[in-house]
């Protein structure tokens, strides 16, 4: 599958390098958070390569819910397990757990349908900034910290009417930031469509971390940045 040369397996764990992981994030992703970056202080890998990765071994169901519930540093023995009631977990050795798998319903192992989704999905995310968050937090009159901006998936959910969905595409349909002193909690709605048909729905939870009163010239300056490491990313 697409994903292998993102991860590696040894004595049947999954290993993932930085470089792996800073590679899907960019190419893949579309995501140039400097957290993802090889030679970042506070690296960690992309939750979306675990989703993703979820997905190629697990399959897609039509009823699933992700909680992410620790960031995954480089090169950590991972344990994809799976529960008799279907549920599964992404643990390292010590039984720390970075992510539970919630699922139910019919399910497909096509590697088409599933490669197609965890595309559509994970590009999805990487336009999270600045597409939609930059004027959702504009809106709100707040922002993070732009010296150290904290974002972080707290769950994802979806719900298909049906599992072959060619052409796949995600359209927004609705977006909230919930903002408790230095917290946000912002959800963001899609509609998932086939060929143009409604097909489902996807549902983020994302927490912003050390929130602060909107500053538009900040706010230009970190999206500067976003950009500029975007154009070193790509060698554009």
């Amino acid at each position: 599958m697409f994903l292998d040369r993102f991860y590696s397996i040894e004595n049947d764990r999954i290993i993932i390098t930085a470089r792996q992981a800073s590679l899907f994030a960019k190419e893949v992703a579309g995501d140039f958070n400097p957290i993802h970056d090889v030679d970042a202080r506070r690296f960690c890998v992309p939750g979306d390569l675990l989703f993703a990765i979820v997905l190629s071994r697990f399959g897609l169901s039509s009823s699933m819910t992700f909680k992410f519930q620790s960031l995954l540093g480089a090169e950590v023995p991972l344990e994809f397990r799976e529960s008799e009631d279907g549920t599964i977990e992404v643990c390292d050795e010590g039984g720390k757990v970075y992510i539970e798998v919630n699922r139910r319903g019919e399910q497909t192992l096509d590697e088409t349908a599933v490669e197609e989704f965890i595309r559509c999905y994970v590009s999805t995310s990487g336009k999270n900034f600045p597409h939609t968050l930059k004027p959702l937090m504009e809106s709100h009159g707040v922002m993070f910290n732009p010296d150290r901006p904290m974002v972080m998936y707290q769950s994802m959910s979806l719900g298909l009417k049906q599992l072959n969905t060619p052409n796949p595409d995600l359209k927004l349909s609705n977006t909230n930031l919930e903002a408790t002193g230095k917290r946000g909690n912002v959800t963001l709605d899609y509609d998932l469509l086939s060929d143009g048909e409604a097909v489902g729905e996807v549902s983020k939870h994302i927490m912003l971390g050390g929130l602060r009163e909107y500053c538009p010239v900040a706010m230009e300056q970190v999206i500067e940045e976003f950009y500029r490491l975007k154009a070193k990313g790509t060698g554009a």
